[in-house]
């Protein structure tokens, strides 16, 4: 298992120095990138290699759909192909579906090599690619093979977010909210207060985000690297929202289903008397401001949400465990635990709710 201390780099226009500092701290390995389509588009690819002759893999196609056990046996195959051995580093280049699926490959190759992350997107600079958690898709249920695998280290250029499409860019903003809400109300105002500027692209303001949500998930995972307990908080909203997900064949985007998941922890804090006046209509307009989805689709059934709540990956006698908020910035916490039970029929209202 690679240590779970490692080095998090964060700049604008940084990406065609990372290429050498890889090679710097890895001076004996064989390098393989694993990126997708849309990212060699972009011009990612050329501009990490800047010319240089690598081995790689492109995903294709682009998204959830390649999230699968075969992808990742296709990208370890292709470095036994390479005759690459243990004495290889693995470079993930793009969005938290490269990173997630190159993880995985990286963590079960010759039983486990060291991963870079070098995210590109508003969702694995916030999120994914912080924090070692790797994993492809089953036919049932999202991310159910997987490995914590921690990174040798993380690069973040957050000038790369300029080439994303307005959806992506908005939608990966949602982790974001997600750590305000967890763990620092004042990380939550500041995204309330300068959500012009963020949704501008304004690399100020993404630099202050992706200094916050590394801070934020760093101190989280470094409490409890392999989800024990405390960091769990860091599904708040994703465990409706995977079902969502899945339930959508993943035509929502992930951010997108994690946003209504949040709405629906919402209505659950309600129902438990844990809802602070004013919290929830806070929290939908920052969602609303996004352009983010606040509801279910019209055309997705609400039994199939409930049926896939129960293959949750950490669902305990066939029912998930559920994160929620005391108040702004702070995770409920009962009997010790931050996953708490939540009765079937107060799950069921809620999904009934999100019409």
């Amino acid at each position: 298992m690679p240590e779970t201390h490692y080095t998090i780099v964060i700049g604008s226009g940084i990406l065609p120095s990372v290429w050498p500092q890889i090679k710097a701290a890895h001076g004996g390995f064989n390098r393989f990138v694993v990126t997708d389509e849309h990212v060699v588009a972009a011009g990612h690819l050329n501009t990490l290699l800047g010319g240089r002759p690598a081995s790689h893999f492109i995903i294709k196609p682009a998204g959830e759909v390649s999230k699968t056990i075969d992808t990742a046996v296709a990208i370890v195959e292709a470095m036994e192909k390479a005759y690459f051995g243990r004495d290889t580093v693995v470079i993930a280049l793009g969005g938290g579906t490269v990173g997630d699926i190159a993880g995985f490959a990286a963590a079960i190759f010759k039983r486990g090599v060291p991963i870079v992350h070098v995210p590109t997107t508003t969702l694995a600079q916030a999120d994914s690619a912080i924090g070692g958690k790797t994993g492809v898709d089953s036919s049932a249920s999202k991310n159910a093979f997987g490995a914590f695998w921690h990174p040798a280290a993380v690069y973040i250029d957050i000038a790369t977010v300029a080439t994303l499409d307005d959806r992506q860019y908005r939608c990966g903003l949602v982790e974001s909210v997600k750590h305000g809400l967890i763990a620092d109300a004042g990380y939550f105002e500041f995204i309330e207060s300068h959500l012009d500027a963020v949704l501008a692209r304004d690399l100020d303001a993404l630099e202050t985000l992706a200094e916050h949500n590394c801070r934020i998930k760093g101190r989280v995972v470094e409490e409890d690297p392999f989800e024990k307990n405390k960091r769990r908080i860091l599904n708040y909203g994703h465990t409706i929202g995977h079902a969502v997900e899945a339930a959508s064949g993943y035509e929502l985007l992930h951010g997108e289903a994690v946003a209504i998941g949040i709405i629906a922890a919402g209505l659950i804090e309600g129902e438990l008397g844990l809802s602070e006046p004013g919290r929830s209509d806070r929290v939908r307009a920052v969602l609303e401001k996004l352009d983010v989805p606040t509801k279910l689709p019209a055309d997705m059934a609400e039994e199939m949400v409930i049926d896939l709540l129960r293959h949750d990956k950490k669902a305990v006698d066939r029912w998930p465990r559920f994160v929620l908020l005391d108040r702004l910035g702070q995770a409920h916490c009962e009997a010790g635990q931050y996953a708490v039970q939540v009765c079937r029929e107060i799950v069921e209202k809620v999904v009934r709710e999100l019409r």
